[in-house]
């Protein structure tokens, strides 16, 4: 766990000093403070931060199995520096992530906010995350290719903002963009129609691309990234000043808020942060990322074996999605992937599984799926009948695919011993599964098959759990 910063603040009342009246004021500002500071020591004490971010290449997306986002990779880093779990929420409406805020659902929104006096009436931001202007994003005139100059190019185009001058422009719900537009308009003594379109920004740069629709306006630093995936959109004219975009807390959250600036400072001087950077807003290949069929937010797609997933799921009865999550978390979806122990495929069966199966590493996608799912189902049916919560059946039966069911059963039986609930995953019998490492608990009469590395274990099944409930968002059944 790196080390953070954590603002401690003492509030000493002199009684005889001062009259009832300012101890009164004393203590209600004691006790304003020891509220400000209570976000960030719940955060530390269970474990997680939750936060809200919205679906998109720059915030957060799935390519090939695998969860990715600037926004996304920004958290994950956060998370690491503070020694706790990431919990991410996904919501393409503003308002309702803001709302979500408000209500305590979650610590902080984490998507492309753009800060403003009004905003910070309302919430405490952080320092940038990034620095950006927004851009009108308007379609380049068919055939630009072919076009000889590029003055032939631009006299198709709009530069200056008295051209907007009775334009229809779309915009997200919820966005600044609103405003900044009727401020244009103000500056230009003209009218510009402005619909609030409930798609994300990404969706209607995508829409002005395909020619659905004229104008959107988006943050140029999304923008840039929308350009290399769509050739023919222009985002070079400005319709505003450059603007910070930061992470958003409820009013009041001063520890917290000043956590994340402490952190974010250290980490900009960092390789890492140039790399995360880079990778979205440089990097050449975005485009292709972007436009992949196994991009979530394209392609609707996790690999190239979701139809085997579909086609075997119902063995087991398990999502075909919580299936793929298991086998991303074991193999990336490479087919041919092998262990150190001699695990191998999609599904990392060992090698008495093969056996067990009549396959052998020359065997097809088809065939590894179809057996590991088999196995599974052979595992599941070990479970004890006393577990009877569908939820916990899986976890438990993740579980003993991973590490064998004889050491799950062990833990059960500790787990019982010790006066937790056998039949119960988390806080229960994940806590002696751990504890299998440790010589006190494994050389215990009523464990039978002595060590085990439980950790990993229980991060498999909290991995997988965890990305399932992300595909399930993302990609459609």
């Amino acid at each position: 766990m790196g080390k953070f910063v954590v603002y401690s603040f003492i509030a000493v009342l002199f009684f005889s000093c001062t009259s009832p009246e300012t101890n009164k004021t004393k203590v209600a500002k004691q006790e304003t403070v020891q509220a400000k500071s209570a976000l960030l020591d719940s955060i530390l004490s269970r474990g997680k931060l939750i936060a809200v971010t919205d679906y998109g290449i720059t915030s957060y997306f799935i390519y090939r199995g695998q969860p990715l986002g600037y926004q996304f990779e920004m958290l994950n880093q956060l998370c690491e520096y503070l020694g706790v779990q990431l919990d991410l929420r996904l919501e393409e409406d503003l308002d309702k992530s803001m709302e979500m805020l408000d209500r305590g659902e979650v610590d902080v929104i984490a998507m492309g906010l753009t800060v403003t006096n009004q905003r910070k009436q309302k919430f405490d931001f952080t320092d940038p995350i990034l620095t950006t202007r927004q851009v009108l994003v308007q379609r380049k005139p068919d055939g630009f290719q072919k076009m000889r100059t590029l003055d032939e190019i631009e006299s198709h185009l709009i530069r200056n903002p008295i051209d907007l001058a009775g334009k229809t422009i779309y915009i997200q719900k919820g966005t600044i963009y609103k405003d900044q537009l009727i401020s244009l308009a103000n500056s230009i003594a003209d009218s510009i129609h402005i619909i609030e379109d409930h798609r994300i920004t990404d969706k209607l740069i995508g829409a002005v691309a395909k020619g659905e629709i004229d104008f959107t306006v988006a943050d140029e630093h999304l923008a840039l990234v929308s350009r290399r995936q769509y050739q023919n959109i222009d985002i070079n004219t400005a319709i505003s000043f450059p603007q910070k975009i930061s992470w958003a807390a409820r009013k009041g959250e001063t520890q917290l808020i000043d956590t994340i600036d402490f952190w974010l400072q250290g980490f900009k001087k960092d390789l890492k942060f140039r790399l995360i950077y880079n990778k979205y807003f440089l990097n050449k290949r975005v485009s292709s990322i972007a436009n992949s069929t196994y991009n979530s937010h394209a392609g609707n797609k996790l690999s190239p074996y979701d139809d085997i997933f579909k086609k075997y799921a119902p063995i087991i009865g398990w999502d075909w999605r919580l299936i793929a999550s298991m086998s991303y978390q074991e193999s990336q979806f490479k087919p041919n992937a092998r262990s150190w122990v001699g695990a191998y495929g999609l599904m990392q069966l060992m090698p008495v599984v093969l056996i067990e199966y009549k396959i052998d590493t020359t065997a097809t996608p088809d065939e590894q799926i179809h057996a590991g799912i088999e196995h599974l189902r052979y595992i599941e049916k070990q479970i004890p009948e006393e577990i009877s919560n569908s939820i916990e059946r899986v976890r438990f039966t993740l579980a003993a695919y991973n590490s064998g069911i004889g050491h799950i059963l062990d833990a059960r039986r500790l787990a019982e011993k010790y006066g937790k609930d056998p039949n119960v995953w988390k806080n229960n019998v994940d806590e002696f599964v751990l504890k299998l490492s440790d010589k006190e608990y494994y050389n215990d009469t009523v464990v039978y098959y002595g060590y085990a590395r439980g950790i990993e274990s229980v991060d498999f099944v909290k991995e997988v759990m965890y990305r399932f409930e992300q595909y399930k968002t993302m990609i459609k059944e």
